[in-house]
C-alpha cells in the first residue's frame, strides 16, 4: 500500500521520538526523585492505602501485583535509563517490533506510576506523555517508513492540545476576550521563570498582541495542520516558536517541549528520505490500522468534548489514557497569593515567637530571589502549592501530612525544599500563612534588588506542634 507510508517523514519521526523519549526521561528522573514523600509507603498520599481502595480497572499499574518503595524506585530508574538508551537511538538499532516492544514497556512503566500518582499526578501532561507514548509504538523505526495513519494521528493530537486550549479561553475568562489576560498572567502563573518579570513588565500593547497571537496560535493555526504541505509545516513550525516563546515566559514542566515534539507529526523535514525505504510488513500494517480505528472510536468523547459549552480541562476519558481532552487557563488569576509555611523552635508559643520559613526550590518565597528555571523538569510539591494558595480545598488531603513531617523532620520531604530552617532539629510548631505576592515595579526593583513585593494576609494553617 504505497499511500501507508510517507517516506520524507523519516528525518521528522526521529526528531519526534528522540525528543519524546528525552521528555520520557526527564518523567522518570522526577519521579524516581521525588516519590518517596509524595505517595511512599510514608508519603503524604501513601500508594497502598491508595490501592486497597481500587481495583485493576479502576487503577491499571504493575504495582495491583504488590507495592514497596524499593519496587518503586526501581520502576522509575529502570523507566529513566530505557528512555535514555532510547533518545540515544536504540529504538532505530533494533528490529521494528523491538522497536514497537521498548515504547509500549515506556508507556507501561509510566502509566503505572500515573495511576497511582494521585493529586500529585493529576497534570494535563500526564495523559499528554501517555497517549504520546502510546502512539510511538506504532510510528515504526528506521527499518520502515513512517506510516501516514500514525503521523494523522499525531496531528489529531496536537490538535486538541492547541485547540482545545483555545477553546477553554475563549468560552472562559473575559480577559482572554478582551486579550488582557497577560497584563497579569506572568506575575500570577503556577511558577514563574528567570524572565517572568521582564514579561510582565511589557508595555500593554504587547500584551495585547500576545493574547490576540495566542488565539491565532491555538484556534486558527490547528485546522491548518491538516492541509497540504507545506501549508501543514508552516502551522507546525508556527506553533512551535509560540511554544518556545512560552518555555522563555515560564515554568510549564515538559508541557511545551511534549508540544514541540508533537509539531513534527506535521512539520516534514526533508534529507532522510533514504533512511527508511523498506517496505512495511503486513502485520506491522494491519497493527497500525486497527490501532487507527481504535483511537478514532475513542476520539468520539474527547471530540464532543470540544464542542460543548461545559468543555472539560485536561480529562481522560479512560484509565489507559489513551485520548484524552487538553486545555489550560480557562481562567486568570488577577493577584498571587502564595502559602508560606514557617516553624519555630519555641515549645510555647507568644507575640513575640520567632518563626522561621522554609524555602522551596521554584514557588516564590524570598522576595530577593530571582525565579529560577525547572521546565522540563516538575516541581510537583510546588506547584500545588499554588493551587493550595488558590482555595484550601485543594490541599486538603496533603498539607497537614506536609506539615506532620516537618515537625519530624522526614529527610525524604525536606529533600523536596531548598532550605530547611531548623537543620539540626526539627521544630516545636510549623504553621501556613497566606502572602499576597505582586512583582516589584522597575523603580523598586533598583532601590531595593527585590524580585518580589509581599504582603501578609492571615494565618492559613494554625499552628501544629511536634508533640
Amino acid at each position: 500500500m504505497e499511500w501507508f507510508t510517507a517516506p520524507g517523514y523519516a528525518l521528522s519521526r526521529l526528531v519526534l521520538l528522540r525528543l519524546l523519549a528525552a521528555v520520557y526521561l526527564v518523567a522518570f528522573l522526577a519521579a524516581a526523585r521525588q516519590f518517596r514523600a509524595l505517595i511512599g509507603e510514608h508519603g503524604m498520599l501513601p500508594v497502598p492505602r491508595h490501592l486497597r481502595r481500587r481495583g485493576w480497572w479502576e487503577a491499571p499499574t504493575l504495582f495491583q501485583l504488590g507495592y514497596s518503595d524499593r519496587a518503586f524506585a526501581a520502576l522509575a530508574r529502570g523507566g529513566a535509563l530505557l528512555a535514555a538508551a532510547v533518545a540515544a537511538g536504540l529504538a532505530d538499532l533494533v528490529p521494528l517490533w523491538g522497536s514497537m516492544l521498548l515504547w509500549a514497556v515506556l508507556w507501561l512503566l509510566y502509566l503505572s506510576i500515573v495511576n497511582v500518582g494521585q493529586t500529585w499526578y493529576s497534570f494535563g501532561w500526564e495523559s499528554l506523555l501517555l497517549e504520546s507514548g502510546f502512539l510511538a509504538v506504532l510510528l515504526g523505526n528506521a527499518a520502515v517508513a513512517p506510516p501516514v495513519p500514525v503521523l494523522l494521528l499525531f496531528r489529531w493530537l496536537l490538535f486538541r492540545v492547541e485547540f482545545g486550549a483555545g477553546l477553554i479561553k475563549l468560552r472562559g475568562d473575559r480577559c482572554w476576550r478582551d486579550l488582557s489576560c497577560l497584563r497579569y498572567h506572568h506575575e500570577t502563573q503556577p511558577m514563574p521563570g528567570p524572565l517572568s518579570w521582564y514579561f510582565h513588565h511589557l508595555p500593554m500593547p504587547l500584551h495585547r498582541i500576545e493574547a490576540a497571537a495566542n488565539h491565532l496560535a491555538q484556534l486558527g493555526l490547528p485546522p491548518l495542520l491538516f492541509a497540504p504541505q507545506p501549508i501543514a509545516s508552516w502551522a507546525a513550525g508556527a506553533m512551535v516558536l509560540t511554544q518556545l516563546w512560552l518555555i522563555a515566559s515560564g515554568n510549564f514542566a515538559w508541557l511545551n517541549w511534549l508540544t514541540i515534539a508533537l509539531a513534527f507529526g506535521a512539520l516534514r523535514l526533508p534529507g532522510a528520505e533514504h533512511l527508511a525505504t523498506a517496505r512495511a510488513p503486513l502485520w506491522y500494517e494491519v497493527l497500525v490500522l486497527a490501532a487507527t480505528a481504535l483511537v478514532v472510536a475513542l476520539s468520539y468523547r474527547p471530540a464532543r468534548n470540544l464542542l460543548s459549552r461545559g468543555q472539560l480541562m485536561n480529562h481522560s476519558f479512560d484509565q489507559l489514557h489513551l485520548v484524552n481532552s487538553y486545555g489550560a487557563f480557562g481562567s486568570i488569576s488577577r493577584i498571587r497569593l502564595e502559602v508560606v509555611l514557617e516553624g519555630t523552635a519555641e515549645e510555647r508559643l507568644t507575640a513575640g515567637t520567632r518563626w522561621q520559613e522554609y524555602g522551596f526550590r521554584g514557588k516564590p518565597g524570598d522576595v530577593r530571589r530571582r525565579p529560577r528555571q525547572f521546565a522540563p523538569y516538575h516541581l510537583r510539591l510546588d506547584w500545588l502549592m499554588w493551587f493550595a494558595a488558590l482555595s484550601p480545598g485543594y490541599a486538603r488531603p496533603w498539607l497537614r501530612p506536609l506539615v506532620e513531617r516537618l515537625l519530624r523532620g522526614d529527610r525524604a520531604t525536606l529533600r523536596l525544599l531548598r532550605h530547611n530552617p531548623f537543620p539540626d532539629t526539627p521544630p516545636a510548631h510549623v504553621r501556613a500563612v497566606l502572602y499576597r505576592y505582586r512583582f516589584t515595579t522597575p523603580a523598586e526593583r533598583r532601590a531595593t534588588g527585590a524580585w518580589w513585593h509581599r504582603t501578609r494576609l492571615r494565618v492559613y494553617l494554625a499552628p501544629v506542634a511536634r508533640r
